[in-house]
């Protein structure tokens, strides 16, 4: 199939440059390359690599692909086409090229008719005289993607790749340097943009041809709780292939595709390295003297590692990939492991833990980046350590919070039939930390539903919580339909709790109940302004989010955490303005999910923050924990 498949390419440029008069067109003639023969994301295995930059048609199953034309070095390229089209595709078609082992043609392909050929070429000739793009913050070209059964054709903003082997040359790895000044409108705000001030290209970060971030996205019109956004593309983890999904939850649907958009972006550039710069190998010992150790972040019982395949113990003397990071208190270069910062990991040479997106952020400053990741890892960890640590938390009276979106959002939950708690989920870090807890009146499928939030603003921390609750509650009964007898039989096991989805779905069933008396039953519940008092009086507020970032690194470091930053940001979002970090508090419990794979039962953290925060006179016991998987969704 490879050879016809060629051949086809081959006989189109023929016909092509036999329609090209030079005389009458001063562009180049065109080149023509396929689509979806070869795996473009392993170039050494693609016969038409070195061809692809210079490629102007592109010849694809169902598509011809016209474009992009480069009027400057930093333009994209075809090869730049190629590897956005790949991602787009479909898992099956992505199993295909990546994974499968060839397969064989019955007839040539594709089926090229004189009409699309001649279509293309006047298509062709439209896309040279075209005119560049209109917003070139992220250096677009235009490319023209002609349907071959129908002739419909449509236009798109190609951005350049990162990872492209013409346009990213080697690249450089982003270092976190100082934070500069990062002013902000208000002291009682913390971002100093909105999100619609970035004004996102919808049409380059979603399409089917070329989009950065999937092929489209899709609005949920029925839900009763929220606008939600989301959108989904195929990604390389730790399995093979796997979907990133993203999604935006706000009152309008204007605004949760910003917001789609950008945890889209977060996660873009959170899951792999976006540029060509080949990460650090070396061994642990070798460079322990400028190296964060990863056995102070959790590791897991030495029963997982023993029992489960897909994951090795650290060794010290192993060669693994590392970045560098810079430790914030003392100002400091430090390397860092890829695994730690990066969690969609192609490899298992770092197989030690597999993280996830804690604590990655995005700002419109890096201060602001910085800063909602840090927040990020505090609202994980309270909420981790009131979980194992059985504490007795504080229900906070939402009928005390003068917040009229917020009652809002509390009424449309109990149109859905949930009541919902709000917990001061503080342990020994003085940050805001909310928890929420919904519970279904009815005891029905879907019985109950976690989530937390933490914010230097109280109000913030309470809105973040029941809004994450809202996007949730209106799928429950449905998923837990989807796989009730799987869920059934998760309380007899609990190591049938292998992944994220799984943790909401064990407390979606009534017999949990039980086991969250602590949170339904609370021990004391007071007036919201009383909760929170102490810290009101003791934060400052400034107008810069510098100020702001010293206050959580202050908090951690009196706590015995430093605070690495490791820079993420790909070039699309430095065109856009924004930046993206991981932030790593070494000794900070970490949210993971699985029953077997919890580090944080077996970190020191877990058995000592009680004590230090004066609510036990002793630390934990491994016998003090609760056994029960956390519910965080």
């Amino acid at each position: 199939m490879t050879a016809l498949r060629t051949s086809a390419a081959g006989a189109l440029q023929g016909t092509l440059r036999e329609m090209y008069a030079p005389a009458d067109h001063p562009a180049a003639p065109p080149v023509v390359a396929t689509l979806g023969v070869y795996d473009v994301l392993d170039e050494a295995n693609d016969p038409e690599a070195a061809a692809r930059p210079a490629a102007t048609v592109h010849l694809g199953p169902a598509h011809a692909v016209v474009g992009p034309f480069r009027a400057q070095p930093t333009d994209p390229c075809g090869h730049c086409l190629a590897l956005r089209w790949q991602r787009l595709r479909p898992e099956y078609e992505r199993q295909a090229l990546e994974l499968g082992t060839g397969t064989e043609a019955v007839d040539a392909w594709p089926l090229l008719l004189p009409t699309a050929v001649e279509a293309l070429w006047q298509l062709y000739l439209a896309a040279v005289a075209a005119e560049p793009p209109a917003d070139r913050r992220l250096g677009a070209a235009w490319v023209w993607a002609l349907e071959l059964e129908t002739l419909h054709i449509r236009r798109f903003p190609l951005i350049p790749d990162p990872l492209c082997p013409g346009c990213g040359g080697e690249g450089t790895e982003p270092r976190t340097g100082e934070l500069s000044a990062a002013p902000k409108p208000a002291p009682d705000t913390y971002r100093a943009r909105t999100t619609d001030s970035f004004a996102l290209p919808e049409d380059a970060l979603v399409n089917p041809v070329c989009g950065i971030l999937g092929p489209r996205t899709f609005h949920t019109i029925t839900s009763p709780t929220t606008a939600p956004v989301t959108g989904r593309v195929m990604i390389k983890g730790h399995y093979g292939l796997a979907e990133m999904t993203f999604s935006g939850q706000d009152n309008s649907f204007r605004a949760s595709r910003d917001l789609a958009f950008f945890e889209g972006l977060e996660r873009y550039t959170g899951i792999a390295r976006r540029h060509r710069a080949a990460p650090l190998l070396a061994a642990y010992n070798d460079i322990r003297d400028q190296a964060l150790d990863p056995r102070t972040c959790g590791t897991y019982s030495d029963l997982t590692y023993e029992l489960d395949d897909a994951c090795d113990p650290f060794d010290p003397a192993r060669p693994i990939p590392w970045v560098w990071g810079r430790e914030l208190t003392m100002g400091r270069d430090v390397l860092v492991p890829r695994r730690l910062v990066y969690y969609g990991g192609e490899t298992s040479d770092d197989n030690f833990v597999f993280d996830s997106s804690n604590g990655c952020a995005s700002g419109g400053t890096l201060a602001e980046a910085i800063l909602f990741g840090l927040l990020e890892l505090i609202e994980r960890d309270s909420f981790v350590l009131g979980w194992y640590g059985g504490a007795t938390l504080t229900e906070i009276d939402v009928s005390t919070v003068a917040d009229p979106e917020l009652r809002m959002m509390l009424d449309r939950a109990a149109l859905q039939g949930y009541d919902v708690h709000l917990f001061d989920n503080r342990i020994d870090l003085p940050v805001p930390a909310v928890t929420g807890l919904a519970v279904r009146r009815d005891r029905g499928p879907g019985t109950l539903s976690f989530a937390a939030a933490a914010s230097l603003d109280p109000h913030a921390a309470l809105r973040g919580a029941v809004s994450e609750i809202l996007t949730y509650l209106p799928e429950l009964p449905r998923r837990f339909r989807d796989r009730e007898e799987e869920v059934r039989a998760m309380p007899a096991d609990y190591f049938r709790v292998r992944q994220l989805r799984d943790h909401p779905a064990l407390f979606s069933l009534p017999e949990m109940l039980p086991h969250v008396e602590r949170y339904t039953s609370p021990a004391r519940t007071l007036p919201f302004a009383e909760v929170y008092a102490d810290w009101q009086r003791a934060r400052p507020r400034t107008t810069d989010v510098r100020a702001d970032v010293t206050l959580v690194t202050d908090a951690l470091a009196a706590a015995g955490h430093e605070v690495i930053v490791v820079e993420q940001t790909s070039p699309e979002q430095r065109g856009l303005g924004v930046h993206t970090v991981a932030t790593i508090v070494p000794g900070l419990l970490p949210l993971d999910f699985g029953w077997a794979r919890q580090r944080a039962r077996h970190m020191p953290r877990m058995f000592s923050a009680y004590r230090r925060a004066g609510l036990r006179d002793t630390d934990l016991t491994p016998a003090d924990l609760i056994p029960i998987p956390h519910p965080f969704p």
